[in-house]
């Protein structure tokens, strides 16, 4: 696609053609549209400007570079049109001209998608420009005095001490500005949101129901823990609940902090750190999260700690930083059952990249793998908590063989007599919904779900059979069932739970705030995600993923893979929410990836010791 350093118009004019033709079809717009015309002539222009910069670029490994964009490129394009491409053939019943029409708008697509990644890409190689605009030569928190103190010659001598406040506590500050702005969401949501979910973790709590790891033990008891002394000290049930909401939230704030002061310890400028704040402080679901009584909240709160702990110990060996990090691990193996799969993945990982520093990294790392190891199975085995059952694991290939079946596939009698021995099929076609598992989930549960245990080799043989028969609709199934988590253009209502789900359990939502304009304010930031451009994107999880590929692709780029390990636990924890998701668009299954995506950003352009600043 470079092999030429110069383009003639004409080659720039078919790559706007086709990239036109792709953008039509992706807008559902026609083809006598004006803006088509816009479209070209935006793209051409575009293309041209890009192959100038690119061939003054001082980029010294632009090969790579060619190679990244080119490999992620096709892989956007195809996960693109995986979901989208029904639309641009619905109108078509030829098969040549269907194909016609996906292989043009495919290589429109390759195109546009190739030059932006070039495009950013090479902009990220600048990083001595880019460096100085984030970083300061200046090591301390009074870093920069004089200077700043040139620059605010005008302001007032308040603002002056709030900014000289501000660089010497940083971190402090950062922990107090998102307790300040998620307070009136605590205020509102008071004792704190509670669903279905969170519902029966109180029953738990309470003793109505016994304990089950279907939500996470070990965050059962938390809940109860900070239920329990808030009762002893005051005696209600509400205020009891709102001593767990505000640990919560004080977790999170401070895991927040951390991300801040591990960028101070980089000398990121203040300014850069006060952006980031901003982010956490503002964006609406962070403080509507922060008093939603889930496991995945503080989940969440320990991936960014857990990394943030990380990056500092690529810096150096600290024992606060070795304590965070064995406290976030283990919270990672426990408060979730995919963090515990995926911290396993990584293990293998992580004892090779720090064998060089086994006396202070190792012993960390055992830690973490045999005290979760105990609680999951010898504690939680003599508490008799009650593990998650076995199709609780198995929604996408439940999801793929009732696809098939829907899909009035031929079956064979062993085939047939087999799935029937665990659910019941009349009823199949009305309950399947192809974005959601837990409806067929349920018709396991009513059925004979004891001999899907104990035949567990013969439905694996069942599952692969199908699929080597009918692969499209595994496809299609699986494409349908996780496709929020890496489709850039699915929206989710998100952070619009409110309250207290109904209950007999003795609580209930009771605001000490509220009003009309509370209640619409609070309405309005919410839907603002849905309305508004470019602020829409910090709402959808599909771009959180490709931030976090793009980051991945900038590390290959400039040979800088020791910053892989970072990004090594999201990329495992995402896989294990692609392997058995029961939803396609659950937000807060991925809040982990929200949460840390200025992480990603970040530590795609600090420099880490050993690396040239140059």
């Amino acid at each position: 696609m470079n092999a030429m350093p110069k383009r003639r118009p004409i080659f720039k004019a078919v790559q706007g053609f086709f990239t036109t033709w792709a953008l039509m079809k992706a807008s559902r717009m026609e083809p006598g549209n004006i803006l088509t015309l816009l479209f070209f002539a935006l793209s051409f222009i575009f293309y041209l400007y890009a192959d100038e910069r690119f061939s003054k670029s001082a980029c010294e490994n632009k090969r790579q570079l060619i190679r990244v964009s080119i490999i992620t490129a096709v892989l956007f394009t195809l996960l693109y049109m995986a979901v989208d491409y029904p639309h641009y053939i619905e109108t078509l019943t030829n098969p040549l001209f269907r194909l016609g029409i996906l292989c043009s708008v495919f290589i429109g697509f390759t195109i546009i998608f190739y030059y932006l990644l070039r495009f950013l890409f090479s902009m990220t190689m600048d990083i001595v420009s880019l460096r100085s605009l984030l970083f300061t030569d200046c090591y301390d928190n009074t870093d920069c005095q004089t200077s700043a103190a040139c620059r605010c010659r005008f302001l007032s001598s308040c603002t002056n001490r709030l900014l000289t406040f501000y660089r010497k506590h940083t971190v402090l500050c950062a922990f107090l500005l998102c307790m300040l702005c998620w307070l009136p969401y605590f205020l509102y949501q008071y004792p704190g949101i509670m669903t279905p979910d969170s519902l029966n973790q109180f029953e738990q709590v309470l003793g109505v129901i016994p304990y089950s790891n279907h939500h996470p033990f070990i965050h059962t008891l938390l809940i109860k823990l900070f239920y329990t002394i808030g009762l002893k000290i005051t005696g209600s049930m509400l205020v009891a609940l709102s001593f767990y909401t505000f640990f919560q939230m004080c977790m999170l704030s401070l895991s927040i902090s951390y991300f801040i002061g591990t960028l101070r310890q980089y000398r990121v400028r203040p300014v850069i750190c006060f952006v980031i704040t901003l982010f956490y402080a503002l964006v609406p679901y962070h403080a509507v999260y922060s008093v939603t009584i889930w496991k995945d909240i503080l989940f969440a709160a320990a991936v960014l700690g857990f990394g943030c702990a990380l990056l500092r110990l690529l810096k150096k060996t600290d024992v606060f930083d070795l304590c965070i990090f064995g406290i976030c691990g283990l919270a990672l193996c426990l408060f979730r059952s995919n963090g515990w799969y995926a911290f396993l993945l990584c293990l293998p990982f992580l004892f090779f990249y720090f064998r060089k520093r086994k006396k202070s990294m190792f012993p960390v790392l055992c830690g973490i793998l045999l005290t979760a190891a105990i609680i999951k199975y010898p504690v939680m085995n003599r508490l008799h908590v009650i593990q998650p059952d076995l199709v609780e694991s198995l929604s996408i290939p439940v999801q793929q063989v009732t696809a098939v079946i829907c899909n009035d596939r031929e079956l064979t009698a062993a085939q047939r007599t087999l799935i029937e021995q665990v659910v019941d099929l009349t009823y199949i076609k009305e309950l399947y919904d192809p974005y959601f598992a837990d409806n067929i989930k349920e018709l396991v549960r009513a059925g004979n779900q004891d001999y899907l245990a104990a035949h567990k080799g013969e439905f694996l043989k069942l599952w692969a059979s199908l699929l080597l028969r009918y692969p499209g609709d595994y496809l299609t199934a699986y494409i349908h069932q996780t496709y929020g988590y890496w489709y850039p253009d699915s929206f989710y209502l998100v952070a619009e739970a409110e309250g207290v789900s109904a209950t007999t359990l003795g609580v209930s939502h009771t605001p000490l705030i509220g009003g009309p304009l509370v209640v619409k304010a609070k309405e309005i930031a919410i839907k603002l995600g849905g309305m508004l451009p470019l602020y829409g994107t910090l709402w959808s999880m599909g771009v959180a993923c490709w931030v976090l590929i793009f980051c991945i692709g900038s590390a290959f780029i400039r040979s800088e893979k020791k910053k892989l390990i970072l990004y090594l636990p999201s990329v495992a924890l995402l896989l294990t929410v692609l392997i058995a998701t029961p939803v396609a668009t659950e937000f807060r299954y991925v809040y982990f990836m929200v949460l840390s995506l200025p992480f990603y950003l970040m530590s795609s352009v600090l420099i880490l010791p050993g690396e040239s600043k140059k």
